[in-house]
């Protein structure tokens, strides 16, 4: 069974005074249901489980009263002897809780009761014209938390990798000292892996498992194939094509050189105004992460951002490189990148960066100056500079240069290489990206 980190959000809920029904947002079989029921069924003595994609009966249930009371007689006629509600001891767990929109709204009369506790699930809940709202949302009666595929600090765990070998990474990169080859070699052969496996919860333990990366790829592929069916199924009719082909040109807008998404790459002469509402979509839906340029590389990142100049990444890069041509798999683990070397590595950071909840941005001026991420560290803007193998980072050199006009002090360079700085410049292999929680 792969450790998940959700595990703790949730024992850190459950043992809040006063806490109200939870609700865990994430993409579509990232992990969600299976951590909610594995921990469900370890710390209540009754669980109440109703999934509203399988089951569509039980969106009646929901359908008149809200009161809590009326809720709990409609469930056990309805369920019998698997429907056992005792204040302080019962859990109901609503899975795929966007198919019933008044059970969400249910969410506020369960919190000021408080007998039982509530734990919804959603895949979908952020997409716009999903056509199913709530009488009302929940405001102030629920505790969202977004969930992810697996990490990479997750994947090291799944693949044998002991808590401690990390808290020894940590204390490299606080003391700025070398990892010992061995240890060096083993991590940078499982980053190319998580590359290509990705954090979804099947794809890894096949992975773990069997090590047939042909089997994985089957798993991946079936996983954005039900991404595109969903597209179909839940948009408007009028947004069905155009938001699958926004998801499908993802790979040929990170192959330009200029990673800037445009419009025009998804269909010639195409604008904003045509599909800024499919890409929206796809973002809601959990399945890729928006870069900002920054106007100048100052804090607040956030009121820096260019809102429509942007880059795309998928949320999962296993996900990104089941996209390309087949053989691009085999590449990635013998390091033979050749013109995508940029596009995955980048994607396998902002992979890393988004999951550690890093909203992300990077700076580019036309004069041809890029630094591919900026991030608050340790309290300051940091340049983050991403090399498949090694370079001499330009644009890095020539923005430190000039501390007058650009205002950082401090910057990482993620590549093939082990940990050292020169002079202002940090310089650590891409596994530690992770590590760099210090915001």
């Amino acid at each position: 069974m792969l450790r998940r980190k959700i595990e703790q959000i949730l024992t850190n809920w459950k043992n809040t005074e006063g806490h109200k029904p939870l609700l865990i947002k994430g993409c579509r079989q990232c992990g969600k249901t299976f951590s909610v029921l594995d921990f469900a069924h370890k710390h209540y003595k009754n669980v109440v489980y109703l999934n509203f994609f399988e089951n569509t009966n039980y969106t009646s249930v929901f359908a008149g009263s809200l009161e809590v009371d009326n809720i709990v007689m409609m469930l056990t006629a309805l369920l019998g002897e698997r429907a056992v509600f005792e204040p302080g001891k019962t859990v109901l767990v609503l899975d795929e809780i966007q198919e019933c929109p008044d059970a969400r709204t249910a969410l506020k009369f369960f919190r000021t009761d408080g007998r039982y506790d509530v734990i919804g699930t959603g895949s979908l809940l952020g997409v716009k014209g999903y056509g199913k709202e709530p009488r009302s949302i929940p405001v102030g009666s629920e505790t969202i938390v977004d969930m992810y595929p697996l990490d990479f600090e997750e994947f090291l765990w799944a693949n044998g990798i002991d808590p401690s070998v990390i808290g020894m990474l940590k204390t490299h990169l606080a003391e700025e000292t070398p990892v010992p080859d061995a240890l060096h070699a083993r991590m940078q052969q499982l980053l190319l892996q998580y590359a290509v496996v990705g954090g979804m919860p099947d794809a890894v333990q096949n992975f773990v498992e069997t090590k047939q990366m042909n089997e994985v790829l089957r798993i991946q592929r079936d996983i954005v194939r039900s991404y595109e069916d969903d597209m179909v199924k839940y948009a408007e009719r009028k947004d069905k094509s155009k938001i699958r082909e926004c998801f499908q040109s993802i790979p040929k807008q990170l192959s330009k050189e200029n990673k800037k998404f445009q419009y025009s790459v998804i269909k010639k002469g195409s604008s904003a105004s045509k599909y800024e509402g499919s890409l929206q979509w796809i973002e809601d839906a959990g399945i890729i992460s928006r870069c900002y340029n920054l106007s100048i590389t100052e804090l607040p990142l956030d009121g820096n951002a260019v809102q429509d100049v942007f880059k795309v990444y998928m949320k999962d890069c296993g996900l990104f490189v089941s996209m390309l041509e087949d053989g691009t798999q085999f590449d990635v683990l013998q390091g033979n990148l050749l013109g995508y070397k940029g596009a995955i590595f980048e994607n396998l950071i902002a992979d890393i960066f988004a999951k550690m909840g890093r909203k992300l941005y990077y700076f580019h001026k036309d004069s041809g100056l890029e630094i591919d991420f900026v991030i608050r560290y340790k309290g300051k803007c940091t340049l983050v500079e991403v090399k498949a193998v090694t370079g001499n980072a330009k644009s890095l050199k020539t923005i430190m240069r000039h501390p007058e006009k650009y205002h950082v002090e401090s910057a990482i360079k993620l590549g093939n290489y082990n940990v050292g700085r020169s002079e202002s410049i940090l310089t650590i292999p891409l596994y530690m990206a992770f590590l760099l929680t210090d915001f």
